[in-house]
């Protein structure tokens, strides 16, 4: 079998009724009717869901597993959560330059699930190790009595980022490689592409929903063993239902003589800065190119597509296209700069609201408690009910007044989902204020493991809010990123996406340390104290709604003017 979307020498002619630039598995010309598709994307959607499965089964109760079986304290282990999630979204720009440069997303993807496999299974066996696997370090509430031995500790940790790079070349590459199986050519199958995305997230809702009651209750009052163990053997599974549909994909090509992307990019830039000192009146240009040459933006790039009047033939000169896709590139920095406050809005969703919630009255019958963690289903659910109607309904509707595909543009779908994030931040800190109103009525301050008579339903809008703002900005800048970079670096595009959730994390890592030092001094409580009771997460949540708040404004100024990639794509072929 031979797989080519890595290089290829499938020259051969384009025929009727099949795909631009794709082969099938066994690097021929693909036909639309017998390949890709949502034939091929329920495969590739397979094992999306088995990984986020195995992830949402880690990162939803992380922080109940360092402050219970590990014993860490609340702001040491929202620190360590929020670094690893950052990790989990920064490595995959080394998958996917791994991906579009060398093995191609069909083969990545496999390599990586292998590497994610060899993570979980780690994982677990550091869970079933018998200092971990006790009766006290099984309840998250007497960790004290913990003592895990520090080898434990490293095999579960190095564990941990195992499956952070197995991640990096899984999760840039299958979205990609989904979205590949749609022609951007064909106004039809562009349609579906615009709603493979929708229903891709709505998949993966489906999944951590499941994950947040199921996986959290097991690794609650059951087995940390088994909370890691079953998602495991579903990411398996995942692989071997994707492997399935290898004869159904198109993949894509680059001829043996075809220079990678990342190359093309730099001579762009060196071009310019060899050039920069020319004058146009001694410049030789294609006739093509007064186009761009006509734009403002980022004029200096405009040099490299110069040759110097009376130059030999060896001087090299960058295309039109190079051109372009370096200017998409560059119009992507502020859309992705001001979106990292969207990233540090979702971190707190696994972290503080979780350690909120596990004070609060969980009852929801007699003798069953809700799972701290579990609560996150909200997210899940909100996302599950509004993203068809968003698909069916919004879009329809707002196709007729706007006459877009899309019904608005992914830029105003992102915008929106900020404000909905801001608005998170501020009801989260209403509730908690409420919270710590009944804190002070009970007299509970100095009460470290007791339940507050506040349901935690309380909870719901945050949550909510949260989800819905997901169906907006996060579908959103999936679909912006692969769309606005250059074709070859789709991998790479929505690896940026997943960037901007890494460092988000990482800037929440930062904040807490930074305030928890600031609020902690002189024998004071900070606003991250161990007994919640105490703290005042309130005033952080206030912060960040101010901080998102600012962060939209500013995106609001960057995306005004914001000049799309200029190329035959689903988003214009319908005009």
């Amino acid at each position: 079998m031979a797989i080519s979307d890595l290089s290829s020498d499938a020259g051969v002619p384009l025929l009727e009724h099949t795909v631009h630039s794709c082969v099938d598995y066994r690097g021929r010309p693909v036909h639309k009717s017998s390949s890709g598709g949502w034939r091929s994307a329920y495969f590739i959607i397979a094992v999306e869901m088995a990984e986020r499965f195995a992830y949402y089964g880690i990162l939803s109760n992380l922080i109940s597993y360092l402050t219970g079986p590990l014993g860490q304290s609340t702001a040491t282990a929202a620190e360590n959560v929020n670094v690893w999630s950052g990790t989990m979204s920064l490595l995959p720009l080394f998958g996917a330059f791994v991906a579009d440069s060398f093995l191609g997303r069909y083969r990545t993807i496999i390599v990586a699930s292998v590497v994610y496999v060899l993570g979980m299974g780690l994982l677990t066996l550091s869970a079933l190790l018998p200092s971990l696997s006790s009766s006290d370090c099984q309840n998250t509430n007497k960790f004290s009595s913990c003592s895990p031995y520090e080898s434990q500790v490293i095999l579960f940790f190095l564990s941990l980022y195992i499956v952070a790079l197995g991640h990096s070349g899984h999760k840039p590459c299958v979205q990609a490689f989904g979205a590949d199986q749609f022609d951007e050519h064909d106004p039809e199958e562009c349609k579906l592409r615009s709603s493979f995305f929708n229903w891709w997230y709505f998949g993966i809702c489906v999944v951590s929903f499941l994950t947040y009651l199921i996986i959290n209750y097991i690794q609650d009052n059951l087995s940390w063993g088994l909370g890691f163990g079953i998602p495991c053997i579903c990411i398996i599974v995942g692989l071997l239902v994707f492997l399935l549909g290898t004869k159904t994909y198109r993949y894509g090509f680059k001829r043996n003589n075809e220079k990678t992307p990342f190359v093309r990019i730099g001579q762009v830039f060196v071009a310019a800065f060899r050039n920069r000192q020319i004058s146009p009146s001694a410049m030789v240009v294609e006739e093509e190119a007064q186009e761009i040459l006509s734009e403002e933006q980022f004029k200096f790039l405009n040099k490299a597509l110069f040759v110097p009047d009376g130059s030999n033939k060896l001087w090299k000169v960058c295309s039109i296209r190079d051109v372009e896709d370096v200017k998409a590139l560059l119009r992507l920095v502020p859309i992705w700069t001001t979106s990292l406050v969207y990233g540090i809005v979702l971190a707190q969703s696994s972290t503080f609201f979780t350690k909120q919630g596990a004070t609060m009255d969980r009852s929801v019958i007699a003798g069953f408690n809700l799972p701290a963690a579990s609560i996150q289903s909200i997210i899940s659910l909100s996302i599950l009910v509004t993203m068809p109607v968003y698909d069916r309904v919004f879009v329809p509707g707002a196709r007729v007044f706007t006459g877009k595909p899309s019904g608005i543009t992914m830029l105003q779908r992102i915008g929106t989902g900020l404000f909905l994030s801001a608005m998170s931040m501020v009801t989260a800190a209403l509730v908690e204020m409420k919270r710590l109103k009944t804190v002070e009525k009970y007299e509970l301050f100095d009460e470290l493991n007791v339940t507050v008579p506040m349901s935690v339903w309380w909870l719901v809008p945050q949550y909510a809010l949260i989800g819905v703002s997901e169906t907006f900005a996060m579908v959103g800048l999936q679909e912006f990123f692969y769309d606005q970079v250059p074709t070859e670096l789709r991998s790479v595009g929505l690896s940026l996406n997943l960037s901007i959730f890494g460092f988000g994390s990482f800037l929440s890592s930062f904040l807490i340390s930074v305030i928890d030092k600031i609020t902690g001094g002189d024998g004071q409580d900070s606003w991250f104290a161990d007994n919640l009771n105490q703290a005042h997460i309130d005033y952080f949540y206030w912060l960040l709604g101010g901080i998102n708040t600012i962060g939209l404004m500013i995106y609001l100024h960057f995306s005004k003017p914001y000049i799309y990639k200029r190329e035959f794509t689903c988003r214009n072929v319908a005009r």
